[in-house]
C-alpha cells in the first residue's frame, strides 16, 4: 500500500491510500477516518471541519484560522499507523426493492439492451444483479449517491457513449464494476436496469444519506404492482425526521 499526503487547496489535505478500486484500500480509509472522527470528539485535532472519504483516499478540511497542516499532519500519521491496527468500522446490511426493467412504470429502460451486450437474458442480469451483495465504496456525484461495488464481471460494462439529460429519481445503474440508485433525477451516463422506491437523502434525517461508506447493500426483486405500493408507502418519507429503517437487515452491531 502507497501512502501519499497530498495538499488539497490552503484548507484541506488529502491523504492516499493507492489507486483504484480496491476493498482493501476502503478499509484502510473507513478506518483512518473511524480514528480520526475519536481524534477530534477528543480534542486531539482542533479545527478540524470535515473528512471526506472515496475509493482510495481520505480528505481532511480544516479552519485555517484555527490550526494548519504543519499542526495537523504528525498528529494524522501517527494516527495512520494506529488505524491499521484499529478495528473495522461496523458495517450496516441493507436489503432494497428494485423492480428491473418495467418499462410501464419507467424501470429500467437499459435493461434489454445491457444484456444483449453482455450476451445474457434480462433474466439473467437481473438474477445476477439481485444475487449479489454490494460494500458501498463512497458516496460522490450527488448527495446519496452510494457507489456500489463488485458487479459480477460479465456485467461489467463501460458507461453509455451518449448520457441521458434526464435520468429519473430512484434509477438503478451499473457502469464498469459498480452499481449505483440515482438519488435525485439528474444527467447520467449510467445504463438504467431498474428502480427502487426508497430515498436515499433527506435534509431532515439525523445522517442526510441512507446509506455511508462501508454498509453492504443487496437487491430483492419486485413486481411493477409491488413497486408502486412500496412508492406510494415511501411518498413523504424524504420529509420525515427519521429515514426508512425497515430495509435495514442487520444494524451491524459487531463489526
Amino acid at each position: 500500500m502507497t501512502l501519499r499526503i497530498l495538499d488539497a487547496g490552503d484548507t484541506a489535505l488529502t491523504i492516499e491510500f493507492g489507486d483504484g478500486v480496491d476493498r482493501r484500500l476502503l478499509a484502510a480509509v473507513a478506518a483512518l477516518d473511524a480514528v480520526l472522527a475519536q481524534a477530534v470528539e477528543d480534542g486531539r485535532l482542533p479545527g478540524i471541519v470535515e473528512t471526506v472519504p472515496t475509493f482510495r483516499s481520505l480528505t481532511v478540511i480544516y479552519d485555517p484560522l484555527r490550526t494548519t497542516r504543519a499542526a495537523i499532519e504528525p498528529v494524522i500519521r501517527s494516527l495512520i499507523d494506529a488505524s491499521s491496527a484499529a478495528r473495522s468500522p461496523a458495517r450496516r446490511q441493507w436489503r432494497l426493492p428494485v423492480c428491473y426493467g418495467d418499462q410501464s412504470a419507467d424501470c429500467g429502460p437499459d435493461l434489454e439492451e445491457l444484456a444483449a451486450a453482455c450476451g445474457l437474458t434480462p433474466a439473467e442480469v437481473i438474477r445476477l444483479h439481485s444475487s449479489g451483495t454490494y460494500e458501498v465504496y463512497m458516496l460522490g456525484f450527488l448527495p446519496g449517491f452510494a457507489f456500489m461495488g463488485d458487479l459480477p464481471a460479465v456485467l461489467a460494462r463501460p458507461r453509455r457513449s451518449e448520457p441521458r439529460v434526464r435520468v429519473p429519481a430512484g434509477s438503478v445503474a451499473t457502469a464498469g464494476t459498480l452499481t449505483a440508485i440515482y438519488p435525485w433525477e439528474s444527467p447520467g451516463g449510467w445504463h438504467l436496469i431498474g428502480s427502487c422506491p426508497v430515498p436515499l437523502f433527506s435534509a431532515a434525517w439525523p445522517q442526510a444519506a441512507l446509506l455511508r461508506p462501508g454498509d453492504r447493500v443487496s437487491f430483492r426483486a419486485v413486481e411493477v404492482g409491488e413497486y408502486r405500493a412500496l412508492a406510494a408507502e415511501l411518498t413523504g418519507a424524504g420529509n420525515s425526521p427519521l429515514p426508512p429503517m425497515s430495509f435495514l437487515i442487520d444494524a451491524g452491531t459487531t463489526p
